[in-house]
C-alpha cells in the first residue's frame, strides 16, 4: 500500500543501492550533473510511491496506479511523462545489470497534456494595432500592409515573406498562396488590405532591387525574410506600447477565431487557413466557446451565482 506524503520516512529508501548503481551507469554514459540530479529526484518519487513494495516485483497494474496518484497531485502531463521516462530507463538498467525480470512502466503512458489554446487578439486590439501604424514613410506603409495582409488573409509568415507580387489579383480580391507541402490555395484579401498594399506598391520601387519579385522587400531591396517580418512586428509592439506579444502567427490565430465566431463554418475556416486536417482547425472552436461563455455569463439572467453583483439589480 503506497504511503501518503505525510508518511514519507526520513531515512534513505531501501532501494538506495539500486539508485546508486543507476547513477553510476549514467556517469559512465557521460550524463550531465543536471540530468543525473533530475533522474535521482524522479526515482525518489518512485520510492515514495512504492513505500515497502519491492521494486523488482512491481506489477504494471500498480505502476498505472502510481501515475493516477501523480495526476491527483496536479502534476502536469509533461512532468508525469518525464518521470515515466526516468523510471523506464531505471528498469532497463536493472533488468540488464541486476536480473530484474520486467519493466512495469514499459507500456504505461502519461495522460495527454491539454494543448494550450492559440493566443489571439480581440477585434478592437487588431484594429488599434493596424490603425496605430501611420503612413509617414515607405517602411511604415510596408509594415501596415504586412499586418493588414496577415490579418486579412490568415497567411503564415513564410507564405507572406515569399509571396510574389504577381500572385495578388486586385481585380478579384484574391491571393494565391503556396502553403505547406507545396499546396496552393486562393484566399480573399479584404478591402483594407488591398488599399494598404496599393499604397505600398507606389513606394516599393524606392527599395526593390531589379528582378526581385516578392511583394515585400527589405530596405536593402531583397525579399523580406520571416525573421525580418517578426522583427518589424516586435518593433511595433514596443512602439505602440502593447502589453501582449505581437507576432505573425498571432494575427493568423486572431482572424481564424474571429471568422469562426461570426460564421461558425469550420470547413470554410479550414480551407481559408490551408489546414490539411480538420482537427487542426478545431482548436479554434474552443476559442469560439470561450467567447460564447463570456456572452452567456453576461446575458443570461440565471447564469450568476446567488449573491454575485448584478448591475441590473
Amino acid at each position: 500500500m503506497p504511503k501518503p506524503p505525510s508518511a514519507i520516512r526520513s531515512e534513505p529508501p531501501r532501494h538506495l543501492g539500486d539508485f546508486e548503481h543507476f547513477d553510476l551507469v549514467l556517469t559512465a554514459e557521460a550524463a550531465s550533473p543536471q540530468t543525473r540530479s533530475a533522474y535521482r529526484r524522479d526515482l525518489l518519487v518512485l520510492a515514495e510511491l512504492a513505500g515497502d513494495t519491492d521494486l523488482a516485483g512491481l506489477e504494471t497494474r500498480t505502476a498505472r496506479g502510481y501515475v493516477r496518484m501523480l495526476v491527483s497531485r496536479q502534476l502536469s502531463g509533461r512532468s508525469v511523462a518525464r518521470m515515466l521516462s526516468a523510471w523506464r530507463s531505471f528498469y532497463r538498467v536493472m533488468m540488464r545489470d541486476r536480473g530484474w525480470t520486467q519493466n512495469p512502466f514499459a507500456t504505461v503512458r502519461a495522460p495527454k497534456a491539454p494543448k494550450p489554446l492559440p493566443a489571439a487578439f480581440d477585434v478592437a486590439t487588431v484594429n488599434a494595432v493596424i490603425d496605430g501604424i501611420g503612413d509617414d514613410d515607405a517602411i511604415d506603409c510596408r509594415d501596415r500592409a504586412i499586418l493588414e495582409l496577415l490579418y486579412s488573409s490568415g497567411l503564415r509568415v513564410a507564405e507572406l515573406a515569399g509571396l510574389p507580387l504577381a500572385d495578388i489579383d486586385f481585380s478579384t480580391g484574391f491571393v494565391r498562396v503556396l502553403g505547406k507541402g507545396g499546396k496552393t490555395r486562393e484566399v480573399p484579401v479584404g478591402a483594407s488590405a488591398i488599399e494598404a498594399i496599393r499604397r505600398w506598391l507606389l513606394l516599393r520601387p524606392q527599395y526593390a532591387s531589379v528582378g526581385v519579385a516578392t511583394l515585400f522587400v527589405s530596405i536593402r531591396g531583397t525579399p523580406m525574410t520571416t525573421r525580418a517580418v517578426e522583427y518589424r512586428l516586435r518593433h511595433w509592439q514596443r512602439k505602440l506600447g502593447l502589453s501582449e506579444r505581437l507576432y505573425p502567427h498571432k494575427m493568423r490565430h486572431s482572424v481564424a477565431s474571429h471568422l469562426l465566431q461570426r460564421s461558425h463554418d469550420l470547413r470554410a475556416v479550414q480551407e481559408f487557413l490551408g489546414h490539411a486536417n480538420l482537427s487542426t482547425t478545431q482548436v479554434y472552436t474552443h476559442l469560439d466557446f470561450e467567447h460564447l461563455k463570456e456572452g452567456y455569463l453576461k446575458a443570461h439572467p440565471r447564469a450568476k451565482r446567488s449573491g454575485d453583483d448584478d448591475s441590473d439589480a
